[in-house]
């Protein structure tokens, strides 16, 4: 088939080399202006970008698709049998989704109608799920709102962080688009139950600060769920701490101890009270400015004491 792809991230690669692996002609990819990168800021591509122009595909990047006359024209050139969607970062307008024989297809990162929106992986850690999975479906002017093709189920483990758990979704979903792709002409296409869809819009960075008060499995789905990125936080003594992992754990905590107090410091990380009485243990975090350690090293660097109140 001639394909036209659509994506910006990381998690767009495995999609896109598939396609490339299955023999299918990208003839052309669309994806976001470069952005400001980096503590320099200066201005970086996309990993889509990069991948196809290693290759030799043509990269057009449009700022706003919907108003975009000499993007619209490039696509319509482009003569593609189906347009394949994962991560692009932008509404497309009808008058694309529907340019190829095959129309546009999208690879979600979700069961939909569950977690429709632009950070599924984040909101199925943060809401407890135990399953998730990936979702092919046909594209529409709506948010995820399409007819299903095909969809794929799995796990999601314990300690997976949110990074962790979209790099194993990027993969079966590459898998799926592969194996949807050769059946396109026949798949019966499925409508969601839209009395069942439930959003997971953008996270954005202050909503990642820690609340103390919080249960500790929440505090635990919050720092999984914000990592890599947005990232979840929160401060010492005025100086701002990423927490890039922790876990639950068994210890009591007294009844009258303030949200945030120390329990322990100890070899496994240091412990923390929460709320309702449960605690949490952080076991690496990032200080400000600094390289990521584990959390022992940096209690004994900066002297961390039972007794001390984060947050």
């Amino acid at each position: 088939m001639r394909v036209v792809f659509f994506g910006s991230p990381e998690a767009a690669l495995p999609s896109f080399a598939a396609l490339l692996e299955a023999g299918h002609d990208v003839v052309l990819t669309v994806t976001q202006p470069d952005r400001p990168a980096g503590r320099g800021k200066k201005l970086a591509g996309s990993a889509v970008k990069a991948f196809a122009s290693g290759r030799g595909i043509p990269v057009i990047q449009p700022e706003r698709i919907r108003r975009d006359p000499a993007a619209f024209e490039a696509i319509r050139a482009s003569s593609a049998d189906v347009h394949v969607v994962v991560a692009f970062g932008q509404i497309i307008p009808a008058s694309i989704i529907n340019l190829p024989t095959w129309r546009s297809v999208n690879v979600h990162f979700s069961l939909l109608p569950k977690y429709r929106g632009a950070a599924p992986v984040q909101w199925a850690i943060l809401r407890g799920e135990k399953r998730t999975g990936v979702t092919i479906f046909r594209l529409n002017e709506k948010m995820d709102e399409g007819d299903i093709l095909s969809t794929s189920e799995t796990e999601i483990l314990p300690v997976e962080t949110a990074g962790e758990l979209e790099t194993r979704l990027a993969g079966i979903g590459a898998d799926l688009l592969k194996r949807t792709l050769e059946r396109i002409a026949s798949i019966p296409l499925i409508p969601q139950d839209h009395s069942a869809a439930t959003l997971a819009p953008k996270l954005i960075k202050d909503e990642g600060r820690i609340d103390w008060a919080a249960p500790g499995i929440e505090v635990e789905r919050k720092v999984r769920a914000f990592t890599p990125r947005p990232g979840a936080f929160t401060f010492r003594q005025g100086v701002r701490l990423n927490l890039l992992k922790g876990r639950l754990i068994e210890a009591a905590a007294p009844a009258a101890a303030v949200p945030g107090t120390v329990l322990a410091v100890s070899g496994a990380g240091i412990d923390l009270v929460c709320g309702g009485g449960s605690a949490y243990r952080i076991l690496s975090l990032q200080p400000e400015s600094r390289k990521a350690m584990e959390a022992r090293a940096y209690a004994a660097g900066g002297r961390v004491a039972a007794g001390e109140i984060l947050g």
